[in-house]
């Protein structure tokens, strides 16, 4: 029995891990969705109007840019310790988040938060790959994303009653007891040994990281918004951004143990599935901005259909990511893969082509079919970049994915927002016949990101082996026992 230099959860019992993971990742999900409802109660309440976007762009830029800082963290010093400190920050945030009095301090503390989620997110998914096998992890994975597609429901609808009733910083504090409970319950259960090995922590490399990272990504959020494309600001955000990256890559060669190692984009499997996960981010981000808006602006639904109808896409997710092992335990996990890819182009085509003769049930059940693509493709793929390495590489290859997933969910809102506001812009004068392009071009333009996802799976190296129900594929690095 050949094991990893790290005996992860060897002593550990699965499903009570499972569940704290579960749990974990439901603070993160919840969090995402769970205060755009209560925004006009925090305005009425500490002020700042102008300022409240900031409230999410804060949060999702600490959260993008810890994520590989963490992810090497946790290939040096272990999982565990890693993931629960992101449950300490995530609760300290939550805390100050509950009890700030103006806006400032809210966006400042959400920073807080954010960088507890960066953490706690690809930590969840790294421990559920030391622990279960290829042949169990697509299994696990459709549980982690069940609770996001239980979280699109629960978190809107959590954060409306709070604000209905008048007590907005309840949708923090509800926080305090499910990250106590959380980890507790990783502190318990979860048990892993790391050798003591004295570590070269690359603190140039995590800080050119952090900063041209959030210079860059802070363009891409802004731009058009706050600011236009070609202003001032705009300009030096990503020329800053940009060279400060440059700087990072060149800091990155000469690092004796980089913070991101330049082999994760130098082997084609690491390379392409990256890549897929950029494209994903983009593709989900985009029709969770803009399927609301459309419904509601050009058929006048409600918020609550516009929100089940789009809650169609975190439901087919699940389902499929559930169900992928079965296939790629048979055909691979490239051909499970471009069945899911294909399977999202199908789905964002007919929301292309019908986007002008809008329908809530047509558009719903394009969400569903493209949910069930993202199923195939976003769990297979990951869980094909881990089984390549092994634990003293899981966590960064992990952690780049969801990287990458978040740069294109920043990039794309970046495009799809300027696409949609060209559109707009020339029949600004009748807001509602202008909803409806405007949307139909976003959609196009997701439409465009499937279709470059389908080049990035078929670029994915054919698989050298077959996986069995009992162990690991050929090239999993490390065999994980564990009994739930």
């Amino acid at each position: 029995m050949s094991i990893s230099r790290a005996d992860v959860g060897l002593r550990s019992e699965r499903g009570p891990i499972l569940a704290a993971l579960m749990l974990t990742t439901g603070l993160v999900a919840i969090d995402a969705t769970i205060v755009a409802t209560a925004v006009p109660s925090i305005v009425a309440d500490v002020g700042g109007f102008s300022s409240f976007p900031w409230l999410f762009s804060a949060y999702m830029l600490a959260q993008a840019v810890s994520v590989p800082v963490y992810a090497k963290l946790a290939d040096t010093l272990g999982r565990k310790p890693v993931v629960l400190a992101g449950i300490g920050l995530f609760l300290v945030g939550s805390v100050l988040c509950g009890i700030a009095g103006s806006m400032t301090a809210l966006i400042a503390f959400r920073v807080i938060q954010g960088l507890g989620a960066g953490a706690v997110q690809p930590m969840s998914i790294t421990i559920a790959g030391d622990i279960y096998t290829v042949a169990e992890r697509a299994k696990v994975q459709g549980y982690l994303a069940s609770v996001w597609a239980v979280s699109s429901v629960v978190g809107p609808t959590l954060g409306g009653v709070f604000a209905q009733l008048g007590i907005w910083r309840g949708i923090f504090l509800v926080n305090i007891p499910l990250c106590v409970l959380a980890g507790w319950m990783l502190a318990r259960t979860f048990h892993e040994s790391v050798p003591r090995t004295r570590h070269k922590i690359d603190y140039l490399g995590s800080a050119l990281l952090t900063v041209s990272m959030t210079l860059l990504i802070l363009g891409a959020l802004e731009g058009g918004q706050a600011w236009a494309w070609d202003s001032p600001p705009s300009i030096g955000a990503f020329a800053a951004g940009g060279l400060l990256f440059a700087a990072f890559l060149a800091a990155e060669r000469q690092a004796v143990e980089p913070v991101l190692p330049l082999w994760v984009v130098s082997r084609r499997l690491l390379l392409t599935t990256t890549l897929v996960s950029f494209g994903v981010g983009a593709i989900i981000l985009g029709l969770t901005s803009y399927v609301p808006t459309f419904l509601e602006g050009a058929l006048s639904a409600s918020p609550v259909v516009a929100g089940l109808a789009l809650a169609a896409l975190t439901i087919g997710w699940p389902i499929s990511a559930s169900q992928s092992g079965r296939l790629y335990l048979r055909i691979g996990f490239r051909w499970t893969a471009v069945i899911g890819v294909v399977t999202a182009v199908a789905g964002t085509a007919v929301l292309a082509t019908t986007a002008l003769t809008p329908n809530v049930f047509l558009v719903a059940a394009s969400c569903f079919v493209t949910g069930l693509g993202m199923g195939l493709v976003a769990s297979p793929t990951l869980i094909a970049a881990q089984a390549s390495v092994d634990w003293n590489e899981r966590g960064v290859v992990t952690g780049t994915n969801l990287f990458a997933r978040s740069i294109g969910s920043a990039l794309g809102v970046a495009v799809f927002g300027a696409v949609a506001n060209a559109v707009y812009a020339r029949g600004a004068a009748d807001h509602a016949a202008a909803v409806v392009p405007a949307s139909a071009a976003v959609f196009l333009s997701v439409l465009v990101a499937a279709l470059l996802a389908v080049v990035a799976v078929l670029a994915m190296p054919r698989d050298r082996g077959r996986t069995t129900a009992g162990g690991p594929a050929v090239g999993d690095q490390a065999e994980i026992r564990g009994r739930d």
